[in-house]
This record gives C-alpha cells, sequence and structure tokens, in this order.
C-alpha cells in the first residue's frame, strides 16, 4: 500500500494502475462503517483508494474542524489490513490553492440544499461537492462508496454526478451499527459515556417508527411525538421525512419513505445524525 500526500505523485500512481479503481472519499478516524465501504471497494475493483482527509471547506463558523479526531496511523493500519492500494492524504494547502472565498466550488440546488442538514450548516454541501468532484477526477475511479447514513449527502452526490455527467458509479452502502444499534460515527469518540446509553435514544426511535408504521400508524404528527418522548434529553434538531428517490418532504409515510434524524447530546453538545427506510 502506498501512502501518498501530494497531488503530483497521486496522478503518476494512478496512471500506473491497471484494471478499475474504487474511491472511498473519508475524513479519516476510520472505525467499521468506513471499513465496509473498503472491504465493498477491495471486493469489486482491481484496485482501491482510500482519501483521508478532513476537508475545511464544508465547515461552517464554530463547528469542530480543529477538534475532529485525526487517527492516521490507525487509519493506515486499517486499509492496509483491508487490501487498500493507495491512501492519499493530501493538506488543505495541497488540495486548494485558493481560500474558499476565491475557489471554483460546486453549488447543489437551493431546493437539495435548503433542508434537513444543509439548513443548520450553509455551505456544507457546497464543500463536500467540490471536495468530492476534485477526488473523482484525481482517482479516475470507476466506482465510489458512499454510507446511507449521510444520506442527504448521498442523494446530493447522486444528482451531482447525474446532472454533470460524471463517468463513475455511485454505490451506497449501508449503515453500520454498534451491537446496541448506535449508528457508527466518527463523533461517537466525543461522547462520554452517559450520553452515549442517551444517544441510543435516536435508533430506538427510528426502530419504534418503523414499528408503528407495520401497525399502521403512518402519521408524521404520531411517529414524531413518539420519537420526540423517546429523545426527550437530546437536542433534536430535526425529525424529518422524504421520498427516498426525490428528497421531497412527506406528511404520510409510503414504501419510499425515509426518516431522518439529528439531534445533538446535553454535554459535548455532539451532533449525531441517522435514519431508516420505513
Amino acid at each position: 500500500m502506498k501512502i501518498i500526500k501530494t497531488i503530483e505523485e497521486l496522478k503518476e500512481e494512478i496512471s500506473k494502475l491497471k484494471g478499475s479503481t474504487g474511491l472511498v472519499p473519508t475524513m479519516g478516524a476510520l472505525h467499521n462503517g468506513h471499513k465496509s465501504l473498503i472491504d465493498k471497494s477491495v471486493k469489486e475493483n482491481d484496485n482501491t483508494v482510500v482519501s483521508i482527509f478532513v476537508n475545511p471547506i464544508q465547515f461552517g463558523v464554530n463547528e469542530d474542524l480543529d477538534k475532529y479526531p485525526r487517527t492516521f496511523e490507525a487509519d493506515c493500519k486499517l486499509c492496509e489490513k483491508s487490501g487498500v492500494t493507495i491512501v492519499f492524504a493530501p493538506t488543505p494547502e495541497v488540495m486548494y490553492s485558493s481560500s474558499k472565498d476565491n475557489l471554483t466550488l460546486i453549488c447543489p440546488p437551493y431546493s437539495a440544499v435548503d433542508k434537513l442538514c444543509g439548513k443548520s450548516r450553509p455551505g456544507h454541501f457546497d464543500g463536500v461537492c467540490s471536495v468530492v468532484a476534485k477526488l473523482f477526477n484525481l482517482t479516475h475511479a470507476k466506482r465510489a462508496y458512499f454510507g446511507q447514513k449521510d444520506a442527504q449527502q448521498l442523494f446530493i452526490i447522486q444528482k451531482m454526478v447525474k446532472d454533470l455527467n460524471f463517468d463513475i458509479e455511485i454505490v451506497p452502502c449501508p449503515i453500520v451499527r454498534e451491537e446496541d444499534n448506535l449508528a457508527l460515527s466518527s463523533r461517537n469518540k466525543y461522547l462520554t459515556q452517559d450520553e452515549r446509553k442517551i444517544a441510543l435514544s435516536i435508533s430506538q426511535s427510528l426502530f419504534e417508527a418503523r414499528k408503528l408504521v407495520e401497525q399502521n400508524i403512518a402519521t408524521k404528527r404520531a411517529i414524531v411525538d413518539n420519537s420526540l418522548a423517546l429523545m426527550k434529553e437530546l437536542d433534536v434538531e430535526y425529525i424529518e421525512f422524504v421520498n427516498y428517490e426525490t428528497f421531497e418532504f412527506q406528511n404520510e409515510v409510503d414504501r419510499n419513505t425515509l426518516m431522518l434524524i439529528a439531534a445533538r447530546t446535553p454535554i459535548s453538545k455532539t451532533r449525531l445524525i441517522d435514519n431508516m427506510k420505513l
């Protein structure tokens, strides 16, 4: 496995690769959720490139850029054991020759970002799409792998690929959970022991919502009220229902309904997201 930190060296190594290449874009602090993406790419491609880059242009003011967990050595060991071909780990100066204010960005449509995570994180998805597009161009990957936990991100990237005719297949990968059903996230490292117990109410709300739907209780109000009661110790940012294919809001549940939750923990103020198809 090669660890590459410059664009010039990456281009050179990519040009030497034979067969198909899979790309797994990450911000590091890798866990078993990331490993599931890497394993799928290694299985489906001749080569796998994992990017490890805490992307500054997708963080807003007062967000956790500086304290975002960085575990580079452990990340590289996981990648090597998993059969990764290249780890691309640039610095911000390598990735961006201009400041964000003077950088060409890819801006998703207002209708896709003015909701859910995009509502509270203005400019976030501009930064996500811009760095992902750069990685597509640099790696010439045939496939790119994204987790379904970041459902809005996945939808927006799929739309970008379709609208801008990127020659790449986006492969959605299922949410990976702990034994107690907490969705794996790099930000789980922030949680205190008590907060981790409290955070379980997020996934509990989703599983309870699915049970309610199975009992033919399919109104948004009833499901939201039940979820708020379960998550009373969290600061809930949103509980929303969208059509899985269009990401348009829904008030009634049908076979395409995706329920999404974002909430912050009471002490560390860690922002957690989760979702489930109902």
